[in-house]
């Protein structure tokens, strides 16, 4: 089992829901569904995806996607948000320019990145 296997299955008993598509570029994207938001959004729940670099763990996830609809509870837009489909995997959703300031490949892993994703959803902004 290599790296990427290993920190998923440690993902997936964080986030059950949790599931990761290998690509042919040797890159990946997981998906977790159901990933709970706290007051201030206009939902309770979304599906958040991830893209996990070709070079993981030395290459860090950078930014993430939500559901195309989800919004601030008053309906406006996230901060550093848009409407792309850059992921490269289906339609539009909600991305979030979102860029950890520390990385360290021999203690972060995907785990790491769930957890920062949430912090960043807890501020509803």
């Amino acid at each position: 089992m290599d790296k990427l296997e290993t920190d998923f299955t440690e993902l997936e008993k964080q986030f059950p829901s949790a599931s990761m598509d290998r690509r042919a570029d040797g890159s990946a994207l997981i998906t977790i569904r159901d990933f709970p938001l706290k007051t201030g959004w206009n939902t309770d729940r979304a599906t958040i995806l991830f893209v996990v670099p070709v070079g993981y763990p030395l290459a860090r996830p950078d930014t993430f996607w939500a559901d195309e609809g989800l919004r601030l509870s008053h309906g406006g837009m996230p901060a550093n948000s848009g409407l792309n489909a850059n992921y490269g995997a289906g339609p539009q959703r909600l991305w979030f320019s979102f860029h950890p300031g520390a990385w360290n490949p021999n203690r972060d892993n995907l785990v790491t990145y769930a957890r920062l994703i949430r912090r960043r959803l807890e501020e509803a902004r």
